[in-house]
């Protein structure tokens, strides 16, 4: 850590995070590997991993550059990657669940992309409601709470997403 010193004592955590990092990743990986499973997840996590200590560095939200805090910043980055795991295979179920009153597994798949199509036209905060609301299966609440939003302005924002919902649904049958 000593190059990573500025004058008068002040430690320059950017410099600090570019000397550890050829002794960081390997432990970094090393964490990420065997919980992955998957060696291309673990790159992918560990590139995350020091994308978002840069971006710690550059906020001056870091009190000290170690593998430790490295390797916390690593859990985090795997936790959101089952978070996201666990939040496609709940979609995935829940459009199942829509698909499995159709006959034809081909207009299942239609229908699917369909819904998939329609969601990612919406607006960001549109999109998001309605996904945690009906795919998560959350509260008015806690979708208020995880949007930042009163529970009164989230159920305005509910209405008005899925009006436009089934508007772009409607255009998309046609």
């Amino acid at each position: 850590m000593k190059d990573a010193e500025a004058t008068n004592g002040v430690v320059d955590h950017g410099r600090a995070l570019l000397d550890l990092y050829d002794t960081a990743l390997p432990a970094v990986f090393g964490y990420l590997g065997p919980r992955c499973g998957d060696a291309a997840l673990a790159e992918d996590l560990a590139a995350e991993t020091f994308l978002a200590a840069c971006d710690a560095v550059q906020r001056e939200q870091v009190r000290q550059v170690t593998v430790p805090w490295l390797i916390g910043i690593a859990r985090h980055k795997l936790v959101d990657h089952w978070r996201r795991e666990a939040r496609r295979e709940r979609q995935l179920r829940a459009v199942a669940d829509v698909v499995e009153t159709v006959e034809d597994p081909w207009d299942a798949a239609v229908d699917a992309a369909t819904i998939e199509r329609v969601l990612a036209s919406l607006s960001a905060v549109n999109r998001s409601a309605l996904t945690l609301r009906y795919l998560d299966g959350l509260s008015v609440s806690e979708v208020a709470r995880l949007l930042g939003r009163t529970v009164q302005a989230t159920d305005q924002v509910l209405a008005r997403a899925r009006i436009s919902f089934r508007q772009n649904f409607g255009e998309e049958d046609r």
